[in-house]
C-alpha cells in the first residue's frame, strides 16, 4: 500500500458490525481529506477484503494526530471513531468498569465471578472500558485467567497493613491523606465553570503537588500496578483505558494500538493526582480517567448491549448541569439504540466497603459480597447478555 510521508495508517478496533476500523492519522495541512493514493488503496481494501478470513472488511476513518504526541487517542479522535461506529448497524456487547478504589476493584471482580458461576460470562464482551480501578479490573479479567481464579486470589491474600495513605486502587506512594484529597478536589469542582475547566484545574493542582524526588514515586507506583496484573500484554479483544492529560486537561483513550504498555496505561488511569502523583508516559503526565466523565460509559456508543458496573452507584460530585452522572450517559446510549443495564452495590456490598473504599483490608469482604450479588443477578442478565 502506498502512503504519503505526512500520513500514518493505524489499524483500530473492529466496528460494531465486526468489520475492521482503519484509522488514517494525518498531519500538517491534511485536515479535511484523505490523500489520493491512500484513498485509492482504501477503496481497494473495502472492495476486495483483506486478512486471513474471507470477507473481512475495513472501515476508514481519518483522525488528526494527537496534539500531545503519538501513543494515545485524543478526545477528538475518539469522537470521530465513535461516529464511525454509529454509522454501522449497532451490534456487539460492551462492559464498562468504573473506579472505586481497592474495595470497588474487588467488588467488580466478585460480581463478574458470580455472574460467571451463574452462567453469564461478561468477560467475552466485544469491548471493555476501564477507568481508574476499573482499568485494573479490565486488565485482570482479560488476562486469560478465569474470574473465579481472580476472586480466589483476593480471598486468599493475607491482609496487608496500610503503609501510609492509600492511593487510587490498593496502595502506592502518596503525599496527601485521602480526606485532604477529597477536600481539595471538592474545592476544585466548586470553583470550575465546566468539565473542561475542572480537568485543567485538577491537572494543574496535581502537578503542583507532585513533589516526589526524581522518578521514585512513579517507579514505585508502576511496580505496584504491574504486580497486580496477571498479564502485562494488551488483550486481543478491544479494551479502552481512559486517562486525562494533566498538562492540558484533555481526556485520552489508550488501547492496544496506542504504542503504550498496558501497565503504563492502567497506572495513568489510576493516578488520581493527589494520593498518587501524575503518571508520566513519554513527555506527558496523566491523571485519573474518572475526571473525564465518571464511568465513561458513553465511550460504548454504537454497541447493542452495554453493561455498566459502578461501585459508587452512579453517583457524582459534579453539578447536575455538567451531565457527568451515569444517568445522563445511559440516556445517551439508549437514545443511540443501545440496551443498557447497570449493576450497583447492594446493601451487603455497601456494608462490606466500610467508610473507606481505599482500604485494602476491605478487599476480601467486598469481593465476597460482590460474588453473592453477581450470583443472584446471573439469571436476570442471561437474556440481556446472551
Amino acid at each position: 500500500m502506498s502512503t504519503s510521508p505526512s500520513s500514518t495508517l493505524h489499524f483500530g478496533p473492529t466496528t460494531g458490525s465486526g468489520a475492521h476500523l482503519l484509522l488514517i492519522r494525518h498531519r500538517g495541512d491534511l485536515h479535511n481529506h484523505v490523500p489520493g493514493p491512500i484513498s485509492q488503496d482504501l477503496r481497494a481494501i473495502a472492495d476486495e477484503g483483506s486478512g486471513d478470513e474471507a470477507g473481512d472488511r475495513f472501515t476508514a476513518a481519518p483522525i488528526d494526530a494527537p496534539r500531545h504526541g503519538e501513543g494515545q487517542w485524543s478526545e477528538q479522535d475518539q469522537q470521530q471513531v465513535d461516529a464511525t461506529r454509529r454509522s454501522s448497524a449497532a451490534s456487539g456487547r460492551a462492559l464498562v468498569l468504573h473506579g472505586g478504589g481497592s474495595a470497588g476493584n474487588a467488588w467488580e471482580i466478585g460480581v463478574i465471578a458470580g455472574l460467571f458461576d451463574a452462567g453469564t460470562d461478561v468477560t467475552v464482551a466485544d469491548l471493555i472500558i476501564g477507568t481508574s480501578a476499573g482499568s485494573t479490573a479490565a486488565a485482570q479479567i482479560t488476562s486469560g485467567r478465569q474470574p473465579t481464579e481472580l476472586l480466589a486470589d483476593i480471598l486468599a491474600a493475607a491482609p496487608q497493613p496500610r503503609k501510609g495513605p492509600v492511593g487510587a486502587d490498593r496502595g502506592g506512594a502518596s503525599n496527601v491523606p485521602v480526606a485532604n484529597h477529597m477536600e481539595i478536589t471538592s474545592r476544585i469542582i466548586d470553583a470550575a465553570s465546566d468539565p473542561a475547566d475542572m480537568r485543567r484545574r485538577m491537572g494543574a493542582a496535581a502537578l503542583e503537588m507532585d513533589t516526589a524526588p526524581g522518578g521514585s514515586a512513579q517507579t514505585q507506583w508502576r511496580a505496584t500496578v504491574a504486580a497486580r496484573l496477571p498479564s502485562h500484554d494488551w488483550p486481543q479483544r478491544a479494551m479502552r483505558v481512559v486517562a486525562v492529560d494533566a498538562d492540558t486537561g484533555e481526556p485520552v483513550v489508550f488501547d492496544r494500538h496506542s504504542g503504550v504498555d498496558l501497565v503504563d496505561a492502567v497506572a495513568s488511569s489510576c493516578a488520581n493526582g493527589f494520593g498518587v502523583p501524575p503518571y508520566r508516559i513519554g513527555g506527558n503526565r496523566y491523571i485519573d480517567g474518572g475526571y473525564r466523565r465518571n464511568e465513561n460509559a458513553d465511550l460504548a456508543a454504537g454497541y447493542e448491549r452495554v453493561l455498566v458496573l459502578s461501585p459508587f452507584g452512579g453517583r457524582s460530585r459534579h453539578p447536575v448541569e455538567w451531565g457527568m452522572q451515569l444517568g445522563v450517559q445511559v440516556d445517551e446510549l439508549r437514545a443511540g439504540g443501545s440496551r443498557v443495564e447497570t449493576i450497583f452495590p447492594d446493601s451487603n456490598s455497601r456494608d462490606a466497603f466500610g467508610a473507606n473504599m481505599m482500604d485494602p483490608s476491605k478487599r476480601p469482604p467486598s469481593a465476597r459480597a460482590g460474588y453473592e450479588q453477581g450470583r443472584a443477578l446471573g439469571e436476570q442478565l442471561t437474556e440481556f447478555w446472551s
